[in-house]
């Protein structure tokens, strides 16, 4: 399934006989951050869906079996109406900061905040 906007409807006085009494409306597929993305393409509708709702849709075999009995000719079918969508927020995947190391007089290092002494000899 994959997310569209509706942004027209599709007039046919001729086409195929399959077809006969189904709505085709024109839907505009968005990514996911629900931006348009892709060309525009003609699906049929299932749903009632109206101009402007985001709708979820199917494309190939799946997008006749929600007519059943009926199958049209169709490769784009509306399946759903989205009333919303919730997305987790992004993870930053910035590395945690390591402090900085110093050396003391004797070149041995240490972080700060320590005091890590040499062993004696």
């Amino acid at each position: 399934m994959q997310l569209g906007r509706v942004v027209g409807c599709v007039w046919a006085t001729v086409k195929d006989s399959g077809l006969e009494g189904y709505r085709m409306l024109l839907v505009q597929p968005l990514d996911s951050d629900l931006r348009d993305t892709g060309k525009r393409l003609v699906c049929t509708d299932w749903t009632g869906a109206g101009a402007g709702e985001m709708v979820y849709w199917v494309r190939g075999r799946e997008a006749s079996i929600a007519f059943l009995p009926g199958q049209p000719p169709s490769d784009a079918t509306i399946v759903g109406i989205v009333d919303s969508v919730h997305r987790a927020a992004a993870k930053t995947s910035k590395p945690a900061r390591q402090p900085e190391r110093s050396h003391d007089r004797k070149g041995v290092a240490s972080s700060p905040g320590r005091n890590i002494a040499p062993p004696e000899n």
